[in-house]
């Protein structure tokens, strides 16, 4: 019986592997809004267990939704953008960024404005990337919304499908539905690619948010224009206060204070924009060049350039209100110092909220729940044991030198904001070698600073020594420079993961630490180009046919995609291995098609597939139209032996880290291409 199970589980395992799989159902409906505006409502029914992600969700991760209405011109025009309902969002371990992704249902409406009176339809693509334990497919419908002939009636259409086809999709989800009965009697678990456990990860970012805005706000505390102002305001408490204990109790109101106001613009900002029109503005490219723009003024103002200061009667105003005394006068205290200390803490406070931001949800306020607690505790703790007064530093030029240290992090970090910029429109400005460069020269003049080498104009007359406490932050930034420099020929530099710019976005992606043979362009074969660890690849079927059929190999033919989890996985955890990639190198001639690719096929190029009926307009669509014609799977990664004719010499393969299997069936695949 066990033998027979074991059979059955094989058999329905590989039969699970040849399948197309259609996640995601569409449907669509109109109504009306008034005698010219109507809503186009998109609704997406998707599978147990399975992912469709955003619109919104960030770049570097899974492919985000994207909505294409056709037919456009003097018939009608769009009315803002369009709005989705609530996605849910998890942390990805692989690309190490949030995604956003809805699971069950999900609603989209775009409202549009008609403009020609004998418009009947509109014409909306959808296309939009499904996933299920790292394993992705790309999914897409043609929309066609029938504007209602009746005004007071809402027509519902169904976008996706012909009823032939509903009864396609049925009998698959059948057979999944066995699938899943069979594992389950023989207590087979699949193990899973986590991520999808948002409330983990949600609670991973906060803690995450509040600590760095806690470090933030600490910060703070040492710049010129608040930490000064921590023993003069302390000793008030205690001097004007008719006890001790009145003392504490005053500066505890006066730090909860501190720490309301924060928490209230926080939730202010969040509440006038919303998580997700904050995190859409953080992640656009304008936004990102405004803010790079500004970063760089308020680096400028650290490094004593000018300063940034608020108007001056609004902290006259303030301190008249504080001299009233009592709890309001203390509220008003407080206000002053934020009022006061605008020009230390204002570009801190607005690198916190875009950064807080991104994250959505209360992460704004949990951000600024951690930057006011460090601001308040000192004036907290200070009123409670006084005699710590007299153990503080005392201020001087020290304070400066903090203060133009964050002058030199903001201005480091300016940059990533205009490499998102440039990511996002694609103009390969400020690529990856040339970020690094600039970041090297802006912590190596912060380490020159730091040993004394010169001075900026709020800096005290010129010491003869400094201090231990600098020289060792002086050792620690030059470290780090010199971490960066190998960054400038390829290194991977995996601190900085996230912060640079991707190796693919860069002058030399294999950076000229790869093979000699490999690194120049001229080198490789005509069509050709480098793909994962030096290995020679095609991404277009013919002209790798070609080849292979040139130099005699056989073929491994890879689909992929740009936004495929498990085909990054892949290619770092097996192909890199020692056992596997001189197999692919030497033995074979790797052809990766992705199918996620959104370039637009020339006009002679695109078709409709005469097996899906679709439209296949970019390159992704024409190599998923192939995988699902051939293999009958759209799923990647997947990976097929040929030979040189273009023959399947081995059954496709998916995902699977283990090495010795993977070998063994490449050297089968090899052997009876060979033959």
């Amino acid at each position: 019986m066990k033998k027979l199970t074991y059979i059955l589980i094989v058999l329905v395992g590989l039969f699970a592997q040849a399948q197309i799989v259609e996640p995601v159902k569409w449907t669509a409906k109109v109504i009306k809004v008034s005698e010219t505006e109507f809503d186009l409502i998109t609704t997406a029914q998707i599978d147990n267990d399975w992912h469709l992600y955003s619109q919104f969700t960030p770049e570097g991760g899974a492919q985000p939704l994207v909505f294409t209405y056709k037919n456009q011109k003097g018939n009608y025009q769009l009315v803002g953008k369009t709005k989705e309902g609530k996605y849910k969002k998890a942390y990805n371990d692989i690309f190490e960024i949030d995604e956003y992704f809805f699971s069950g249902t999900a609603n989209f409406t775009q409202r549009i404005k008609v403009l020609n009176p004998k418009l009947n339809s509109v014409s909306t693509l959808v296309e939009g990337q499904a996933c299920i334990d790292g394993k992705c497919t790309q999914t897409e419908a043609n929309l066609s919304f029938k504007l209602p002939i009746n005004p007071n009636i809402a027509l519902e259409v169904n976008a996706l499908e012909n009823q032939s086809k509903k009864d396609s999709s049925a009998s698959i989800q059948d057979s999944v539905n066995v699938q899943k009965q069979i594992l389950d009697t023989a207590s087979h678990k699949v193990s899973k690619l986590e991520i999808n456990s948002p409330v983990k990860k949600e609670d991973k970012n906060l803690w995450t948010i509040f600590i760095l805005s806690f470090v933030g706000g600490f910060a703070a505390i040492l710049m010129p224009c608040i930490f000064p102002m921590i023993p003069m305001t302390v000793s008030f408490f205690t001097k004007q206060s008719k006890s001790r204990a009145a003392g504490i109790k005053n500066a505890i109101i006066y730090g909860l204070s501190i720490i309301v106001i924060y928490v209230v613009l926080g939730s202010i900002i969040t509440a006038i924009f919303g998580a997700e029109a904050l995190n859409e503005l953080s992640t656009s490219a304008t936004f990102n060049l405004v803010f790079f723009g500004l970063l760089v003024v308020f680096a400028l103002s650290f490094l004593g350039a000018f300063e940034i200061v608020l108007p001056s009667s609004w902290a006259t105003k303030l301190d008249s209100q504080a001299d009233k005394g009592g709890v309001i006068g203390i509220v008003f205290m407080a206000l002053a110092l934020a009022v006061v200390s605008f020009s230390c803490t204002g570009p801190i406070v607005g690198t916190l909220l875009v950064e807080s931001s991104r994250n959505g949800g209360v992460a704004p306020v949990v951000g600024m729940f951690g930057f006011s607690l460090a601001i308040a505790l000192p004036f907290m703790l200070f009123a409670m044991f006084p005699g710590w007064l007299n153990s503080m530093p005392k201020s001087g030029g020290w304070l400066n030198t903090v203060k133009v240290s964050l002058g030199f992090l903001e201005l480091a970090f300016a940059f990533k904001f205009l490499s998102n910029a440039d990511l996002a429109y694609q103009k390969h400005l400020l690529e990856r070698e040339l970020f690094i460069a600039i970041w090297i020269a802006i912590f190596t003049a912060w380490a020159l600073y730091l040993f004394g080498k010169y001075m900026l104009p709020h800096d005290y007359e010129k010491a003869d020594k400094i201090g231990v406490g600098r020289l060792m932050m002086a050792i620690v930034v030059t470290a780090f420079t010199l971490y960066m420099i190998p960054g400038l020929w390829g290194a991977p530099l995996k601190i900085l993961s996230g912060l640079t710019p991707p190796s693919t976005y860069s002058e030399i992606p294999q950076g000229i630490h790869g093979n000699a043979q490999n690194t120049s362009k001229s080198n490789l074969p005509e069509h050709a180009h480098l793909g994962p660890h030096g290995i020679i690849a095609f991404d277009d079927y013919d002209e790798g046919l070609a080849y292979a059929q040139k130099v005699n190999k056989p073929i491994l033919l890879d689909f992929t995609g740009d936004n495929c989890a498990n085909c990054r996985l892949m290619e770092d955890k097996v192909w890199s291995k020692p056992e596997i990639l001189p197999l692919i190198k030497d033995k074979l001639v790797l052809i990766s098609l992705y199918c996620d690719r959104k370039v637009e096929l020339p006009k002679d190029k695109q078709y409709i597939s005469n097996t899906t009926g679709k439209e296949v307009i970019t390159i992704g669509n024409k190599w998923t139209d192939f995988q699902i014609t051939r293999y009958a799977s759209n799923s990647q990664p997947l990976y097929v032996i040929l030979n040189n004719k273009g023959e399947d010499k081995s059954k496709p393969i998916a995902y699977t880290t283990d090495v010795q299997e993977y070998k063994k069936w490449l050297q089968e695949g090899i052997s009876l291409a060979n033959k």
